[in-house]
């Protein structure tokens, strides 16, 4: 199974969610991965839907904030958040969505598959 990281331009944990969620509403803060995966307060059905579909494509998708990437996350997204990368048999990362693919969604989930599938016949 092939690995999918989605990076949010976000910290996890609880006061790192706060931040964001406050940051978010107030218009300082912005994550187009955020915008596409979760609605206000929970994870969309529609996306849920669509890690079940990729998972049965042969693909896991993880999702990570920028506090908890590891090492070899930070290296390949480092500065360049929110992203996707998608992580090869032998443990190295690529890009394959970057922010302008994922303001292109428009927070929508449906727009988000079309791009990243387009992307995944070139991988």
């Amino acid at each position: 199974m092939r690995k999918l990281i989605g990076v949010y331009n976000a910290n996890g944990g609880f006061v790192g969610e706060l931040a964001y969620f406050f940051g978010h509403l107030i218009g300082v803060r912005d994550c187009k991965l955020c915008d596409v995966t979760h609605s206000p307060f929970k994870k969309k059905a529609e996306w849920k839907r669509l890690e079940q579909s990729l998972k049965d494509e042969g693909y896991e998708f993880v999702l990570v904030h920028k506090n908890e990437r590891s090492e070899a996350q930070i290296e390949a997204s480092g500065g360049r958040e929110p992203c996707v990368l998608i992580e090869y048999e032998d443990g190295s990362l690529s890009m394959i969505l970057d922010w302008n693919d994922l303001k292109a969604a428009k927070g929508d989930v449906q727009s988000f598959e079309k791009i990243l599938k387009s992307k995944l016949i070139m991988y």
